[in-house]
């Protein structure tokens, strides 16, 4: 056996998660028009997955509009975003406020010939009444452009949902991604919150694993991990550590964390096993032997110390590996010579005889 200082390498397994997973939902009813992705299609952000009929949608927009039209025209408003600075400005008011004024000054003219005794009492009491009328007439006016202000908001708010409920029969890719799954077809009603697609993004990919608690310190956000599978044997993946997690699972005395591995061809795949190793700044001296060294019996780990040619079988605790050395962490003192070769023929007392290198 030996003893080195290495450094640290955490090995741990995980499995691969996408960075993000979403389902798209229709957000209005209609019939399937277009389906313009599949199963495994790659989609750019804002790429059109699928199209609704708009017609209901285009007819109610046109009315909306109509009706949004006829109260800017009332308010003497050009444009939908113009505001009604002050309500005597607005047409209806102004042609009130005009009458009233005529109103006002015919009363006060022959109000003062009846004073003067030249005028009729009944110009008076026609003058008067006109006055009031026109008076009332104003007040109206003024109620009704109010009215008609807070009407013009409304409208303004239905066009704009209308525009969106236009928007919405096109439904888009939030993000660039793999298609999951596609849950509709081509003629198919479908209501409000109908799933449409299931999206994944895998580039970068999530990979989640559990470190021992011990090497809490020795593990940082930013740290460098390589990643290996069976299904790419003799290639590794590389990445960093994403996100640690605050506590320990204290049934296994572990903690999660989270790396983003690099994947712009898309090999690796959500729900796939995978290995992971971390080189850590933590230098350890280690008693090792060569993995052919260590026999697995009867639920334990044994090794065969050899001295002066009589073999000792010792039971070991196994730690790390590191390539074809495993780590030694109880049953050894790290001075012992350690039988590699035929250990299924060994037993305590047996006499071996030490080959010269």
């Amino acid at each position: 056996m030996t003893v080195r200082d290495v450094p640290r390498v955490i090995e741990s397994v995980g499995t691969l998660y996408p960075f993000e997973e979403v389902t798209i939902s229709s957000e209005i009813e209609g019939r399937i028009l277009e389906v313009n992705a599949d199963l495994g299609d790659r989609v750019e952000a804002g790429a059109l997955l699928v199209r609704i009929s708009d017609e209901e949608q285009r007819y109610m927009l046109a009315q909306n509009e109509a009706q949004l039209r006829q109260v800017l025209e009332r308010l003497g408003l050009s444009g939908e975003d113009d505001t009604v600075k002050d309500i005597r400005d607005a047409p209806e008011v102004r042609s009130a406020q005009a009458e009233l004024k005529g109103a006002e000054q015919r009363y006060k003219r022959i109000n003062e010939l009846v004073e003067q005794g030249i005028g009729s009492r009944q110009e008076f009491d026609e003058a008067r009444s006109r006055y009031d009328t026109r008076r009332a007439a104003y007040d109206v006016a003024l109620n009704q452009v109010r009215n008609l202000v807070q009407e013009k908001q409304r409208m303004r708010a239905l066009v704009e949902l209308q525009r969106k409920k236009l928007r919405d029969t096109k439904v888009l890719a939030p993000f660039a991604a793999h298609v999951n799954e596609r849950k509709v077809n081509v003629g198919q009603f479908v209501s409000a919150n109908t799933a449409l697609f299931s999206l994944v993004k895998i580039d970068p990919i999530r990979l989640r694993i559990d470190v021992p608690e011990r090497m809490a310190p020795w593990v940082r956000t930013g740290q460098p991990i390589e990643v290996s599978m069976e299904a790419f044997a003799g290639h590794t993946f590389r990445g960093k550590i994403w996100r640690i997690s605050p506590t320990v699972d204290s049934s296994k005395r572990t903690f999660v964390i989270e790396a983003l591995i690099d994947n712009p061809a898309g090999a690796l795949k959500p729900g796939s096993y995978a290995k992971a190793s971390i080189r850590t700044e933590k230098i350890e001296s280690l008693q090792l032997v060569p993995a052919a060294g260590v026999a697995y019996i009867y639920g334990s780990n044994k090794v065969y110390v050899v001295q002066d040619g009589v073999v000792e079988a010792r039971d070991v605790k196994i730690g790390d590996r590191l390539g074809d050395l495993l780590e030694i962490t109880e049953g050894l003192t790290g001075t012992e010579s350690v039988a590699v070769t035929q250990i299924n023929r060994l037993d305590t007392g047996a006499r071996v005889e030490v080959a010269q290198r």
